[in-house]
């Protein structure tokens, strides 16, 4: 997989408006405790427009004053979309990682594509979105 894969299907912007609307629980796999990164400062965004936001990074015990775990499979609470801030090069584990707690919508944030990934997931039914921002996504609302 090279670092410049374009998704060949995605969410329409309707379904992206739905997606939004109805998730309640976000877990953010690969977040930062760095206040400069943009998957922390997503996350901030996101706890203040009122989601439940479950950090995922096996480096630290705590970001943003919540309970961090170091894998999906850890979060004892039903998930409606894992949203990757990952490198490319692990995409297809951190999804399949996400398809066996099965969320409503798995979300890959900008730069970030994996077609076959994206498709098996969509096989098991869970919504994918590709190269895309929660936060700007969600201010465009």
């Amino acid at each position: 997989m090279t670092n410049c894969e374009f998704p060949k299907e995605n969410a329409s912007n309707e379904e992206i408006k739905e997606i939004l609307k109805t998730t309640k629980t976000i877990a953010i796999v690969g977040i930062s405790d760095d206040p400069t990164k943009a998957s922390n400062s997503v996350a901030k965004y996101l706890i203040n427009t009122g989601y439940e936001v479950i950090p995922i990074n096996p480096k630290y015990e705590e970001i943003l004053g919540l309970k961090c775990y170091p894998d999906l499979k850890s979060i004892p609470v039903k998930i409606d979309m894992v949203d990757v801030f990952r490198k490319p090069d692990v995409l297809e584990s951190v999804i399949n990682e996400a398809i066996n707690i099965k969320p409503k919508t798995i979300w890959l944030q900008l730069g970030l594509c994996n077609n076959e990934a994206a498709e098996k997931a969509r096989s098991h039914g869970i919504k994918v979105v590709m190269n895309k921002c929660t936060k700007i996504e969600h201010m465009n609302l």
